[in-house]
């Protein structure tokens, strides 16, 4: 799964419109619309509102790593 996939993912499963989190990203929903899709990559600064919005680690939107994936690999 590409990150902007799982971005898609967290929103769905939050229950939330592209709207809803463009308003959180302070964006209009098109833009966000075109981050999702993965027709645009967004910034730094979006990807960390986004972790922190759905309480999910930045490495886990990029790479699909969770907390237990990191520690059992130590």
């Amino acid at each position: 799964m590409q990150y902007y996939e799982r971005i898609k993912e967290l929103r769905v499963n939050a229950g939330l419109s592209q709207a809803q989190i463009g308003e959180v990203l302070g964006v209009k929903q098109q833009q966000y619309q075109r981050w999702e899709s993965g027709k645009r990559d967004y910034p730094i600064a979006v990807l960390v509102t986004l972790a922190e919005y759905f309480g999910v680690s930045t490495d886990y939107i990029l790479l699909g790593k969770s907390e237990i994936d990191t520690k059992a690999a130590r």
